[in-house]
């Protein structure tokens, strides 16, 4: 795969001539909705044939494995596939195997040194009898090379009939679903939700579901909420078995506690919770993780941040989700949702005091549309990178990409004379995100949210990882 930035004059025909790659291809993995119109600066996924295939209209794993001379059964290995009789239109899938014309001077070693892999792999998927022989001109094909293994969650607040089909979709990608939310309440019972149908979703495709709880009431976290828990040691107690039963009923994997706003006094209470849920939760086989606020310090001021000891939970529960993004927030001005710069900054924080295997790194799935010049007070519109991508198509303007930020943006002059100011993610953007949660050596990845279309995002992370189910 590869990652093309619309030039100016450019079209679909002439990408596809650049890569050897076919257009309806390129439609169908980016999800175009009218390829003759493509933005100065936009980013589009560009599938190899030769190692990927995009699924069309019509297809089945059978007619695809014999396009291909492959097997059903590898391409459901290398794909993560749960249930061969769904696969989906626009779903990319890796090939197990790609073909390469041998050349003068190459050798079964030199060859899995350049590709990855190694020659007894080469020998197997060719029935070769003898290594010594190869010819000039024939073609040989390549295991397709091993990947990074990372797990991915994804929180989602679409919890009705459109989100479990984007979960049916998605979920060769995901290790953990996190639908949103549960809260507590002050008597330690918490609340209801209806999530069954996306539960369902979660299981046919071999997902572990986390249940989310939070100290969300009356529209915002509730400071005095999670404090009237955290200084009752019964009242946890009263929690975690309610907890425990509502997992057991749901058939959910664990938990993840995103406790935001707390009390900076209330920071050894809230470790101390931590330490009692996991006494009771890992006997029964449960995980137990936590959403933490991005710090670059451990004594960073706010009552967002205080509250959260990120060596603490380092040491007490499975893993965290860093919530890496909302520099670009609604209330503020206008600016990239998730600068890489700050995201290593926190970063370069966390693996010292977490282990680099218990941190996930957050991910945005979305951007925001703010006015300009901004004023204090105006908030701006949250809105999806395929939004994104048709505003800059509709008002006739270039996308530009900060390097600094490894972050997509543009302006434009809606049709109130009104000026606006855009900033989203796009396939190089989370490419970015990619190679830094491999350097970083971490655990793997947390998407805000699902529900926002981002066609490209998927493709790229197949591209980087091999994804771990549980």
């Amino acid at each position: 795969m590869q990652i093309h930035v619309v030039q100016k004059g450019e079209a679909l025909w002439s990408i596809a001539q650049i890569y050897g790659s076919n257009i309806n291809q390129i439609i169908l993995a980016n999800q175009l909705e009218n390829p003759n119109i493509l933005v100065v600066g936009q980013a589009l996924v560009v599938p190899d044939p030769s190692r990927e295939y995009v699924v069309q209209p019509g297809d089945n794993l059978w007619s695809i494995a014999q396009m291909y001379g492959v097997s059903i059964e590898q391409l459901i290995e290398v794909n993560n596939i749960a249930n061969p009789s769904l696969i989906y239109v626009g779903g990319l899938l890796e090939l197990p195997y790609f073909p390469h014309r041998i050349q003068p001077g190459d050798t079964l070693w030199g060859l899995a040194q350049r590709y990855g892999t190694t020659v007894d792999q080469i020998i197997r998927a060719n029935n070769i009898t003898n290594a010594s022989l190869i010819y000039s001109g024939s073609i040989l094909r390549i295991p397709a090379p091993a990947k990074p293994v990372a797990e991915v969650n994804a929180y989602t607040t679409q919890l009705n009939a459109q989100g479990t089909q984007e979960v049916m979709a998605l979920g060769a990608n995901l290790t953990y679903l996190s639908p949103f939310l549960y809260t507590i309440e002050e008597d330690g019972s918490i609340t209801e939700l209806q999530d069954l149908s996306i539960l369902e979703a979660a299981k046919a495709n071999n997902i572990a579901p986390l249940l989310v709880l939070t100290n969300f009431s009356a529209g915002t976290f509730s400071s005095d909420l999670a404090a009237s828990i955290l200084r009752d040691p019964d009242l946890q107690e009263t929690l975690i078995t309610n907890l425990i039963e509502k997992i057991k009923t749901k058939g959910y994997a664990g938990i993840n506690f995103d406790f935001e706003y707390v009390y900076s006094e209330d920071r050894e209470n809230y470790n101390a919770f931590l330490r009692r849920v996991v006494t009771r939760f890992r006997p029964q086989g449960l995980l137990v993780s936590t959403a933490l606020a991005p710090k670059d310090s451990a004594d960073q001021e706010g009552l967002l941040y205080e509250a959260h000891d990120y060596q603490a939970h380092g040491e007490i529960v499975d893993f965290v989700v860093l919530m890496t993004y909302e520099w670009g927030w609604a209330g503020g001005r206008p600016w990239a949702i998730a600068p890489i710069n700050e995201v290593r900054e926190v970063l370069d924080y966390a693996v010292t005091v977490i282990p680099r295997s218990k941190i996930l790194m957050g991910i945005p799935l979305y951007g925001r549309v703010w006015e300009i010049p901004w004023v204090e007070g105006t908030t701006a519109r949250t809105i999806s990178p395929k939004e994104a991508v048709q505003l800059a198509a509709r008002y006739g303007v270039a996308i530009q990409y900060n390097k600094q930020y490894q972050s997509p943006f543009f302006r434009y002059v809606g049709e109130n004379g009104q000026r606006y100011e855009v900033w989203f993610e796009d396939a190089r953007s989370v490419e970015a995100k990619y190679e830094t949660i491999k350097s970083y050596g971490l655990r793997g990845a947390a998407f805000w949210s699902l529900g926002n279309p981002f066609p490209q995002n998927w493709a790229v992370l197949q591209d980087n990882f091999q994804i771990r189910k549980l």
